[in-house]
C-alpha cells in the first residue's frame, strides 16, 4: 500500500509533535522540582563576637576588660517571599544612622530590602551604643571619640553583614515551628512606685536596697519567657526566646558582660549541644530587677540561674506544628511619633556650645539634637511583625513600656504573640500616655524624647501589623 507525501508530512509533524511536547514536560518538571526547592521555607543562623576593644567607650566608662563575651546573632528566614533577618545584639542601644548602616548591610547581604530587616540591642548597660549621627554632632563641637568607637561599629556591622550572607547561601530547611513558654520567678519588678496621689513616689531602679522599693510589690510586669524554635523534622535549627526586663545587675566600670540574660542564653546554649540560641529583649523600658537585686557581685550568677531555668522550661514546653510557605507574613509600617516639647534646637545647640556644661549635659544634649533633626527630616520608626502560623513575632521602637507588649498580646488573644524591643533606640524611652504625667525617671525630659501622644500611634500601629492578609 503507497503512502501520500500528504501522509508522510504528517506523521512527520506528529512525531515532532510528541517530541516537542516530551521535552516541555520535563522543562516544566525541572521548573516545578527546582520552584518547589527555592521556594521551601529555610533558616540560616549567624553568630559574630561582638566585644569591643579594650580601652572603647561602653555605656558609662572605657572598657577595661571583657568579663563576658558580648555577640550580634540571628537568623535569616527564606520562604517563597523575600528574605527576613532578624538580629540581636548585645549592646546598650543602635540608633539613628547607626541603625541605617546596620539595616543597609544586613538587608544587601541578605538580598532583601531594610524594611524586612530587624535589628535589636539586648540593652545591657555595660555593652556599646551605636548611633554615626550623634557622633557626628559630638565631633562638631570637639567631643568626637569620647562615646563611640566608630571604626569598631563598622567593623562589627561589617562582620555581621558576611556572617548573613554565609547564613543566606547555608540555610536549611523547615518543616516545623515550635512554641514553649514559662514563668520567669523572681527576676523582674515594675520601675515606677505610684503614691496616692498617682505620682511615681518610688523609683525602683534595676539595683535596689531601698527597703520600701523591695518591700513592694512587683507591679505590672509580664511574667512569661516565650520560646520560638525552627525544626527540620525532629531536629532543631535555632531557637529565640523573648522576655522583658532591663538586663542589668550591676555596671558601669567598664567591665563588659552579656549580663544575666546573655549569661543564661549561652548556658542553654552549651546545654542544648551548641544549638543556636538568639534572645531578645521585650518592651522592658519600665520593668527592672530591682526588687530582687541588690546590686551586689553574687546576684548576678542567680539572677542568670533563674533566667536559665525558665528557658529550660519554656524549651520543654514546647509544642510543635507543621509551618507552610503560606502561613509566612511580615507586615511593617513605618510611623512618626510627635517629639517632646523640650526639644527645642537653639536651647540644645546652646548647652553644647557652652563652656560651663558637662560633657554628660553635652551628650544628652546631642542625643536630644539628633533626634530633633532626623525626624524633622523625615525620618521614620519602623513598626513589623512576622507571623508563623499561630505565632506572631511583633518587633518594636525604643525603651518602650510593658504596657505595649501586654495590648499586643489582647489583640491576638487566640494565638501566640512575643516582642522585640529596643529596636531603633533614637527616640529612648516611650511611655504610655498617662505616665507622662505620673513623673519618674523614663518620662522625664532627660530620658524621652517623644510626646505622650505617642501611646495613641503605636498602639494603633500595632494593631496594624497585627492583622496580615
Amino acid at each position: 500500500m503507497e503512502t501520500s507525501c500528504n501522509e508522510l508530512q504528517i506523521s512527520y509533524h506528529s512525531r515532532c509533535m510528541l517530541h516537542i511536547v516530551a521535552i516541555l514536560g520535563v522543562l516544566v518538571f525541572l521548573t516545578t522540582g527546582c520552584s518547589e526547592k527555592n521556594e521551601q521555607i529555610r533558616i540560616g543562623v549567624f553568630h559574630v563576637d561582638a566585644s569591643p576593644p579594650i580601652g572603647s567607650p561602653v555605656a558609662y566608662a572605657p572598657a577595661r576588660k571583657i568579663v563576658d563575651s558580648l555577640s550580634a546573632r540571628g537568623v535569616v528566614i527564606l520562604s517563597d517571599k523575600a528574605p527576613i533577618v532578624l538580629c540581636a545584639v548585645d549592646w546598650l542601644g543602635i540608633a539613628n544612622e547607626g541603625m541605617d548602616r546596620w539595616k543597609e548591610s544586613l538587608a544587601k547581604a541578605a538580598h532583601t530590602t531594610t524594611d524586612r530587616v530587624s535589628v535589636h540591642a539586648l540593652h545591657q548597660h555595660d555593652g556599646l551604643r551605636c548611633d554615626f549621627t550623634v557622633e557626628s554632632i559630638l565631633d562638631e563641637y570637639g567631643l568626637g571619640g569620647t562615646r563611640y568607637d566608630t571604626a569598631f561599629l563598622l567593623s562589627t556591622i561589617e562582620s555581621v553583614a558576611k556572617a548573613v550572607r554565609h547564613a543566606y547561601e547555608s540555610a536549611e530547611p523547615v518543616t516545623h515551628l515550635g512554641f514553649g513558654k514559662a514563668k520567669v520567678k523572681k527576676v523582674a519588678s515594675n520601675r515606677r512606685i505610684l503614691g496616692e496621689d498617682g505620682k511615681v513616689k518610688i523609683m525602683r531602679w534595676s539595683k535596689s536596697t531601698d527597703s520600701l522599693a523591695i518591700a513592694a510589690p512587683e507591679g505590672l510586669i509580664d511574667p512569661w519567657l516565650k520560646s520560638v524554635s525552627f525544626w527540620q523534622d525532629d531536629t532543631p535549627l535555632a531557637v529565640l526566646t523573648y522576655y522583658a526586663v532591663h538586663p542589668q545587675s550591676y555596671y558601669g566600670e567598664g567591665d563588659v558582660t552579656c549580663e544575666f540574660v546573655g549569661i543564661a542564653r549561652n548556658e542553654r546554649e552549651k546545654a542544648l549541644g551548641g544549638l543556636p540560641h538568639i534572645h531578645f529583649n521585650g518592651a522592658g523600658g519600665n520593668v527592672a530587677a530591682g526588687k530582687y537585686n541588690d546590686g551586689s557581685v553574687e546576684r548576678r550568677p542567680i539572677l542568670a540561674k533563674r533566667m536559665e531555668e525558665a528557658m529550660r522550661q519554656a524549651w520543654e514546653n514546647i509544642d510543635k506544628f507543621p509551618l507552610r510557605n503560606e502561613e509566612v507574613g511580615w507586615k511593617g509600617v513605618s510611623v512618626k511619633l510627635p517629639l517632646g516639647k523640650h526639644l527645642v534646637e537653639n536651647d540644645l545647640k546652646a548647652i553644647l556650645a557652652s563652656d560651663t556644661t558637662s560633657e554628660d549635659q553635652k551628650f544628652s544634649a546631642a542625643k536630644h539634637l539628633a533626634w530633633l533633626q532626623r525626624t524633622q527630616e523625615g525620618h521614620l520608626i519602623d513598626v513589623s511583625s512576622l507571623k508563623l502560623g499561630k505565632v506572631w513575632m511583633l518587633n518594636l521602637p525604643g525603651e518602650l513600656f510593658v504596657e505595649y507588649q501586654l495590648a499586643a498580646q489582647q489583640m491576638r488573644p487566640q494565638d501566640e504573640v512575643v516582642t522585640a524591643a529596643y529596636e531603633e533606640y533614637g527616640p529612648g524611652y516611650i511611655g504610655i500616655k498617662k505616665a507622662y504625667a505620673e513623673g519618674g525617671y523614663e518620662t522625664s525630659e532627660r530620658a524621652s524624647r517623644v510626646g505622650s501622644g505617642s501611646e495613641e500611634i503605636l498602639m494603633q500601629t500595632i494593631q496594624e501589623v497585627l492583622k496580615q492578609e
